[in-house]
């Protein structure tokens, strides 16, 4: 028997919901199935540091105009109180009424009299970072579920200093958006209207093009591409991408790009690449045939909202390896610092960022170029706190690169998120600097493991949809936290960090550490060697997340060792 209070919104809902015919189909067509209206009204979509993320439909736990209004009307009443002339950028990506969100965002704002500047067609996620700062507005607005399947859609919100809304900040946005009544609640402008009073501007092209140069500069053997032939496979997945990297790419003189045509256009169903993730091979599948003919030296793909980027790289059999975020991030990393250190070019003091999630081969080659490395928490957002924090200490060239296993990385302060524009270019002139020498990113990464020693990543993820996928996440990691793993696979478990209570313990000598960080529902187990598996809740959809680190002294044995971990981190998510 449905709640009282759920029947009482789905029929509210019923007679207010027609400015969107689709909405009103769908209600009509669950009456009477309780599961499906409780579904969609059981809870509100919840605006966390992530924004809203949800799949698209009616009712309070849908990605709807009405709930989009009502974000945004909580989002203006912040910045109304704090701001006695408030500004806000706004973008949008390829997916399901990306358009429509974005636009309705816009008449919201502008309804409460905050300045809104709008790109007339769809950017990537680094563009509204780079134009929330250029623009002097104090909160950006990125339409996007980034890498989720198409029926998913979101909307990321983004502070004065172009990362994502902090902690503190989308908790006050979050007790403004309670206030606000759905339906009566919210303040709507005529979007033309709008425009004609200077309410609503479109963002012009020229800021585009003043974000494409400030990537370019961030190149570390200018012209290089133009001497050494490169062969690429790109692939946008039917996103953002498609203009600003090819552009990027024919500026620093890529010899051949091949775009794959299934999924060169906008287009939100996605339909060869069901999951538009670059991290899952099965994304590359059109670009893998594309590359039977092509023979390119390298596959680029990025996601649909363009921050982020994955590869794959051809062996010395011919064969296309992919190769995951932690292998380019240190790709990357080691490749600016050897090119920076050979001219002398390095800061005094130079920083690295990452995230307590992404390899500490990152902290042997930081180490090796004494450099110093920061660990954040993550999500970006915390990387370009750390640029933000160079800055005000007059230091912003300090700032050397910062990136995340989950294929996002950023070189240069001219934005505060990832940016697979910028990661695409370098990409490429890493290939070819390599290329010039005669060897493979392949060939490089192997030589860094020999180095260093080897470090191999997995991740586990463990779903968990509705209302009791919720409660049952909530109850697994606390069992996690009270009743830890005392070994995991067999390896004793030598040190556990909780990063909710923000201590570490040894647990051979029972010492405690603070951890100097925002608290955060994470779980950390070391095992010893480098190896550890870390466990916390997506911050964007409902699932379970397990990062798996193995080690060894070559590739076979930290295979071997990561086959283990992963097994053993498939038992612990089940509970």
């Amino acid at each position: 028997m449905l709640d009282s209070t759920i029947t009482n919104k789905y029929e509210r809902w019923l007679r207010n919901a027609g400015e969107d015919p689709d909405l009103l189909d769908e209600l009509r067509s669950v009456e009477g199935d309780e599961e499906q209206i409780n579904d969609r009204f059981y809870r509100e979509l919840e605006f966390g540091t992530g924004g809203l993320r949800g799949v698209i439909g009616a009712g309070d736990n849908r990605m709807n105009i009405y709930t989009v209004r009502k974000a945004t009307q909580g989002l203006a009443d912040y910045l109304n109180v704090r701001y006695p002339s408030a500004a806000v950028a706004i973008s949008f990506d390829s997916r399901i009424k990306s358009g429509l969100f974005a636009r309705e965002a816009a008449r919201v704002l502008a309804g409460n009299g905050v300045k809104v500047h709008i790109f007339p067609q769809l950017e990537p996620t680094p563009v509204l970072s780079f134009a929330v700062r250029e623009l002097h507005c104090q909160a950006g607005i990125m339409v996007t579920a980034s890498h989720n399947p198409s029926k998913y859609n979101g909307y990321k919100c983004y502070g004065a200093d172009g990362c994502q809304m902090t902690d503190h900040d989308a908790n006050e946005v979050t007790a403004c958006i309670r206030k606000v009544d759905i339906f009566d609640g919210v303040k709507v402008a005529d979007y033309e209207s709008a425009k004609a009073d200077g309410l609503i501007r479109e963002i012009p092209d020229s800021l585009v093009d003043d974000f494409l140069c400030r990537v370019e500069k961030q190149q570390e053997n200018p012209g290089l591409c133009r001497d050494v032939p490169l062969n690429v496979v790109y692939t946008p997945l039917n996103g953002t991408g498609n203009k600003p990297v090819r552009e990027i790419l024919r500026r620093i003189g890529v010899g051949k790009v091949s775009v794959v045509p299934e999924q060169e256009l906008p287009d939100g169903n996605f339909p060869t690449a069901p999951y538009p993730n670059p991290e899952i091979r099965q994304a590359f599948e059109c670009a893998l045939k594309l590359a039977e003919t092509e023979k390119p030296d390298l596959l680029l793909a990025t996601d649909p909202d363009c921050d982020r980027v994955g590869i794959a790289v051809r062996d010395g059999q011919g064969e296309y390896v992919l190769t995951t975020g932690n292998e380019v991030g240190c790709l990357l990393l080691n490749y600016i610092l050897s090119c920076r250190a050979e001219r002398g070019t390095l800061p005094e003091n130079p920083v690295v960022v990452k995230t307590i999630v992404t390899s500490d081969l990152a902290a042997r080659i930081a180490e090796k170029y004494r450099c110093t490395l920061v660990e954040v928490l993550t999500g970006f957002k915390y990387i370009g706190e750390q640029i933000g924090l160079l800055e005000k200490a007059g230091h912003p060239e300090r700032y050397i690169f910062g990136f995340e296993e989950s294929y996002g990385y950023l070189s240069g302060t001219y934005v505060r998120d990832k940016d697979a524009v910028v990661a695409s270019m370098l990409i490429c002139e890493m290939a070819a600097y390599y290329k010039k020498q005669g060897k493979t990113l392949l060939e490089v990464l192997d030589a860094l493991y020999a180095e260093h020693g080897v470090y191999l990543h997995s991740q586990v993820n463990a779903g968990f949809e509705g209302e009791q996928g919720m409660e049952t996440m909530q109850n697994l990691m606390a069992s996690l936290r009270e009743d830890r793993p005392q070994e995991i696979a067999g390896r004793k478990v030598t040190a556990f960090a909780d990063y909710q209570r923000s201590v570490k313990v040894d647990i051979a000598s029972g010492e405690t550490m603070p951890i100097d960080l925002p608290k955060s529902n994470v779980l950390s187990f070391s095992l010893g060697d480098g190896a550890s598996v870390i466990v916390r809740p997506s911050g964007t959809e409902p699932k379970i997340k397990a990062y798996i680190t193995a080690t060894g002294s070559d590739r076979a044995a930290a295979a071997a060792m990561a086959e283990k971990l992963t097994e053993a981190a498939k038992a612990l998510l089940k509970g």
